[in-house]
C-alpha cells in the first residue's frame, strides 16, 4: 500500500525533489550536471513494450488514486522502473572477449561463461546486467542455457546430485538465486535446488511482495557443484528493489524517498574476482592442462593463449592472491586511463556488491599524491609491487564516508567509517563525497589475517582511480552529509513525519523511519527453542571434507546431502541462532529470511559488535569489521575463527530471525562458494509449527542486548 501524505506522494510520482541546489525532475536525472559521468552496469530490459507507470491525481477527499500515463523513455541505471509484470530473458553461453591486465599493460583474451540478453554491455560482458523492480512486481526471468552438453575436460558431468553431491561437477548446468530477496524458495521461484542443464530453458517467476524492503540485492548462479566456477566467470549482477513509500506516523518508509537519485546520484559497483587461467597441453584427452605460472606462481598467458575458468584447481586457500589477478568493478579491471568520474562536493550513493568468491575487500579512499598517477601516464602494476606503488602514489589520510545500509537493509543509523569490509555476498550502501578536486585512489586495504577469506596478509590492492572535477569544497565530510540529509528531509518528507525524521537525523543520523524490520525481542523468541551451527573443515582423512553441524562442536558435522533435511523451522515463529566456526573463518548465508545481529563474542567473551568496540583477539591491528553490527539486519555474516593459528580462537555469534510467510525447502551455506560446492551447505525447511521434526536444540537463551534504534511495525 502506498503511504505518506497525498502531497508527498504526488511529488514523488511527479518526480520532483528539492536537491539542495535547486529543483530537479526525476524524468531528467540523466541530464543533471555531472551525473551522466557515472557509468553503471546496463539495466536488463523487458522484451515487451514497457507497462505504464502509475501517476497520481488529487480528487475530492484528498485520497490518492492511480491513473495510467504513457511510459517515459527508459534511463538505464538511474531511474524508476515502471510497475507491473516484467519478462526478462537471460541466455547463458560462452563469451569471447578480453580483460585488462595491469601487470602487462595489455589485454588477455578470455573464453568465459556468461549471461547475454537485452541490455548486456558488449564492452563489459563479464558483469551481468542490473535487474530493477518495485515491491508488488512479478518478475519472470527465462534462463536459456546454450552451454554445450556432453563431456567437458575436467568436468565429471551432470548427474543426479545424490550420486556425487560434494564433488564439483556439472560445470555447464546452472540455475538462478536472487540473493537477499524475501520471496518463496519453492517451485519456479527462488529455487536453487533445480538444475537447468545445457540446452534447456526454464522460466523463474518471482512474486515480490508489496511489503518487500527496497534496497541493494543481487543475483547469481547457484547450481551446487559449479556455483564457484560460474560466479567467478562473472555470472552475477545487481538486483535493485526501488521504493517510493514515504514514512507515516505508524509505518516506516523507503530510504529512497529521503535520498532520491535526483538529489543523490547513485553509483552501482559490482565487485568480482574473475580468476581466469591459461593452460598448457593436457596429459591425456578429457583432462585439463596445467595452469601456466611464472616462477613466483603468478598466472601468465602467452601470446595467442585464451584464458578460462574450467577447473577447481583454480580455487582453494591462497589461490586468489597467488594468481596475481585483479578485482574488477562492473566487469572492468583497474586502468588509470579509464577512471571513475565524480564531482567535488557531490554526494553519491554507492551501491557496492561483493559478487566475488575468494577475496575480502576492505574499501578505502585516499587522495593521490601531488605529481603522481597523472592522466595518460603508462602504469604497470605488478602484483608483488602493488604495496610499494600504493605507498608512493596514494596519500595516508583516508576519506570518511557514511554507511546507510548493509545487505540491502537500511541501518538504524548512518555510520561514519574510513573502511568498510565486504566479504563475499555482502552489500554496502554508502554516501560518498570527495572533499577536494583531483585524483583519488580506491584501495582494497590490508586487513588482519583472521578477517579475510584467504587467511593471508596479502597487502593492499588498487581497485580504481576516481577523477574528481572541481565543484563545491567540503571542510568536514560528516557534517556536510548530515546537512544534505536535513535539507532533503525538510523539503520532501510528509508533514506528519517531517519533525520526527529531522529530529532523528539530528540525533546521531538515526534512520529510524526507514528501517525495514522491527527488532526481534527477547519475548518474541522465548519458548521457541534455539538453533546452533558450526562450520568445520576436516583435513584428517585422505579427502578434505567441508561440513556443517547442528551443535557447537564437531561431533555431528556432516557434508551436504541433497536427500537430507538438516533443520525444520516453524513458520510464524522467531528463533535465536548461535553460530561458530571450528576451523578458519567462513561467511554464513541463509536464503529467504534475513537475521538481526544480537552479539559477537570474541574468544575471551568480549562483545565486539557494539559501536566503538575493539576486536583485537587476533592481535594488532584490530579487525574493524564487527564493531557497529549490533542490531543490524543482514543475510550474510562473517563467522570468524582464529583456528588453526590459535587453539582457543572461536568467536560466538548470536543472531535472531523470523520465519515469515514462506514455507518450503531452501539452503544455508558458506559463501566461499567453492566450499559450498564441496559440501559446506545444509537443506532447511520452514514448515507449519506442528510439523517441526525433532526437538528444539535448547531453551531460549535470554540475552541482554542493546539494539540499534529502529524497532517498528514494519512495512504495511
Amino acid at each position: 500500500m502506498l503511504r505518506g501524505g497525498s502531497a508527498a506522494l504526488a511529488r514523488f510520482f511527479a518526480g520532483v525533489f528539492v536537491s539542495g541546489l535547486g529543483v530537479v525532475g526525476l524524468g531528467v536525472v540523466a541530464a543533471c550536471p555531472a551525473a551522466a559521468e557515472i557509468i553503471n552496469p546496463s539495466v536488463l530490459q523487458d522484451e515487451r513494450a514497457p507497462i505504464a507507470k502509475p501517476a497520481l491525481n488529487q480528487p475530492a477527499l484528498n485520497k490518492p488514486t492511480l491513473k495510467k500515463q504513457a511510459p517515459a523513455a527508459p534511463l538505464p541505471g538511474n531511474t524508476e522502473p515502471v510497475r507491473g509484470d516484467r519478462q526478462l530473458d537471460l541466455k547463458i553461453d560462452y563469451i569471447d572477449n578480453q580483460i585488462y591486465n595491469p601487470s602487462t599493460g595489455g589485454y588477455d583474451k578470455v573464453h568465459l561463461r556468461g549471461y547475454t540478453g537485452k541490455g548486456v554491455d558488449p564492452k563489459a560482458p563479464y558483469v551481468s546486467p542490473t535487474i530493477e523492480a518495485i515491491p508488488g512486481d512479478t518478475v519472470r526471468i527465462t534462463l536459456d542455457n546454450k552451454l554445450p552438453a556432453g563431456p567437458q575436460p575436467g568436468d565429471p558431468g551432470c548427474m543426479p546430485g545424490a550420486q556425487m553431491p560434494d564433488i564439483p561437477h556439472c560445470f555447464n548446468g546452472t540455475n538462478l538465486h536472487t540473493h537477499g530477496l524475501w520471496v518463496s524458495p519453492t517451485g519456479n521461484s527462488d529455487n536453487v535446488l533445480l538444475s537447468i542443464n545445457p540446452q534447456t530453458r526454464f522460466t523463474y517467476e518471482y512474486n515480490i511482495p508489496s511489503d518487500h524492503p527496497s534496497g541493494t540485492f543481487w543475483y547469481h548462479t547457484h547450481r551446487h557443484g559449479s556455483t564457484a566456477l560460474q560466479v567467478s566467470s562473472g555470472m552475477a549482477g545487481a538486483l535493485i528493489i526501488r521504493g517510493n513509500r514515504f514514512p507515516t506516523p505508524t509505518a516506516h518508509g523507503d530510504l529512497d524517498t529521503l535520498i532520491p537519485t535526483s538529489a543523490i546520484p547513485e553509483r552501482v559497483l559490482v565487485m568480482q574476482q574473475i580468476q581466469y587461467a591459461c593452460r598448457g597441453p593436457a596429459a591425456k584427452p578429457g583432462e585439463l592442462g596445467p595452469i601456466k605460472q611464472d616462477a613466483n606462481g603468478r598466472y601468465i598467458c602467452d601470446p595467442g593463449d585464451v584464458g578460462g575458468i574450467e577447473g577447481y584447481d583454480q580455487f582453494g586457500p591462497g589461490t586468489w592472491p597467488a594468481s596475481g589477478r585483479y578485482t574488477s568493478l562492473n566487469g572492468l579491471v583497474f586502468d588509470p586511463n579509464n577512471p571513475l568520474k565524480a564531482k567535488q562536493g557531490r554526494i553519491e550513493r554507492w551501491r557496492m556488491i561483493h559478487a566475488g568468491v575468494r577475496d575480502t575487500i576492505s574499501l578505502q579512499f585516499f587522495k593521490v599524491r601531488d605529481g603522481k598517477l597523472k592522466p595518460g601516464t603508462k602504469t604497470l602494476l605488478k602484483a608483488d609491487a602493488t604495496a610499494a606503488f600504493i605507498k608512493d602514489t596514494c596519500g595516508t589520510t583516508p576519506v570518511p564516508y557514511m554507511q546507510v545500509a548493509v545487505d540491502g537493509l537500511t541501518m538504524g543509523a548512518g555510520q561514519m567509517t574510513r573502511l568498510a569490509t565486504l566479504q563475499p555476498g555482502y552489500r554496502v550502501d554508502a554516501l560518498v563525497v570527495f572533499p577536494d578536486a583531483g585524483r583519488y585512489c580506491v584501495i582494497d586495504s590490508s586487513a588482519p589475517k583472521s578477517g579475510v577469506v584467504n587467511g593471508l596478509d596479502v597487502g593492499p590492492r588498487l581497485l580504481a582511480v576516481v577523477d574528481v572535477a572541481a565543484g563545491a569544497p567540503v571542510k568536514d565530510v560528516e557534517s556536510y552529509i548530515n546537512g544534505k540529509l536535513l535539507t532533503l528531509a525538510k523539503a520532501n518528507m510528509p508533514d506528519d513525519v517531517k519533525s520526527t525524521v529531522i529530529a532523528d537525523l539530528k540525533n546521531g543520523t538515526k534512520l529510524t523511519s526507514f528501517t525495514p524490520h522491527p527488532d526481534v525481542t527477547d519475548d518474541e523468541v522465548k519458548g521457541n527453542g534455539t538453533q546452533e551451527l558450526t562450520f568445520f573443515i576436516d583435513t584428517t582423512g585422505p579427502d578434505v571434507k567441508f561440513e556443517v553441524g547442528n551443535t557447537l562442536n564437531t561431533a555431528d558435522v556432516k557434508p551436504y546431502d541433497p536427500t537430507r533435511i538438516d533443520r525444520s523451522l516453524p513458520l510464524g515463529k522467531a528463533q535465536e541462532w548461535t553460530l561458530q566456526s571450528h576451523f578458519v573463518s567462513h561467511p554464513f548465508h541463509i536464503h529467504v529470511n534475513p537475521f538481526q545481529v544480537v552479539s559477537i563474542l570474541d574468544p575471551n567473551g568480549k562483545d565486539v559488535s557494539a559501536p566503538g568496540a575493539v576486536d583485537d583477539a587476533g592481535g594488532t591491528p584490530p579487525d574493524p569489521q564487527y564493531p557497529g553490527l549490533k542490531g543490524v539486519w543482514k543475510d550474510t555474516l562473517w563467522i570468524k575463527s582464529l583456528i588453526p593459528q590459535s587453539a582457543n580462537g572461536i568467536y560466538t555469534i548470536k543472531v535472531r530471525t523470523r520465519y515469515q510467510r514462506y514455507i518450503g525447502e531452501y539452503v544455508l551455506h558458506c559463501h566461499i562458494l567453492d566450499h559450498e560446492d564441496q559440501g559446506m551447505m545444509q537443506n532447511v525447511a520452514v514448515v507449519l509449527p506442528d510439523q517441526v521434526v525433532g526437538t528444539p536444540q535448547g531453551d531460549t537463551v535470554q540475552v541482554e542486548s542493546q539494539m540499534q534504534p529502529g524497532g517498528h511495525s514494519g512495512h504495511k
